[in-house]
């Protein structure tokens, strides 16, 4: 019999730090996957991790492989492609140890599906102006998906965007948002953040 601390440094970490379980949504799936499998191999290989995708339920099982920090990134950049984002976006979050993935719930700020439809609305604005001015002037990248509002940034981005989302979400008026986004545009400025800025 093995004690605990032949185990433990041989594997050093308990098997739910090595091993996640992410689950995304069908049409995602392709996407993840790549041409080829060439986006799954991408991840794989910068995230050090292996993932095993049920294409069936949309079940992805990420196993650590490497690095268990670097892996650590790794469910994160699977739930931001399942939540809409570009794989080069969700990639990101790879390229500094401050890049976050956060998810806002659309639904739980809604009433009923009629409320949701609005509540997105607001979110996108008119013509995807909203969502466009999120992502300029806070330098994060913004995606509307399903009912969920995904945000990929470094902390102050993300904070900058949930508030605004939130402010939105609570009804205040768009103008008041867009004075908050450029308030908040000039004081990352003036600190001279030097996070990833996300385009498109």
């Amino acid at each position: 019999m093995l004690d605990a601390e032949v185990l433990n440094s041989r594997n050093p970490l308990p098997p739910s730090i090595l091993m996640k379980h992410v689950k995304i949504p069908q049409d995602r799936i392709g996407v993840l996957i790549g041409e080829g499998g060439a986006t799954m191999r991408e991840i794989e290989e910068r995230a050090e991790v292996r993932l095993d995708i049920d294409s069936e339920d949309g079940t992805v099982k990420i196993d650590t492989v490497g690095d268990p920090v670097t892996a650590l990134k790794g469910p994160d950049i699977v739930k931001a492609i399942g939540r809409g984002f570009k794989p080069e976006d969700a990639l990101a979050l790879l390229d500094d140890d401050m890049m976050m993935f956060e998810m806002i719930d659309i639904e739980a700020a809604a009433r009923n599906k009629n409320d949701l439809r609005r509540q997105k609305g607001r979110l996108i604005g008119e013509g995807g102006r909203t969502r466009e001015l999120m992502q300029e002037l806070t330098g994060a990248a913004v995606v509307i998906y399903g009912s969920t509002l995904g945000i990929i940034g470094g902390p102050e981005q993300v904070d900058a965007v949930r508030e605004a989302a939130e402010m939105l979400l609570d009804g205040a008026p768009h103008g008041s948002v867009y004075s908050f986004l450029e308030r908040k545009h000039n004081e990352m400025k003036h600190k001279g953040l030097e996070y990833h800025q996300f385009t498109g």
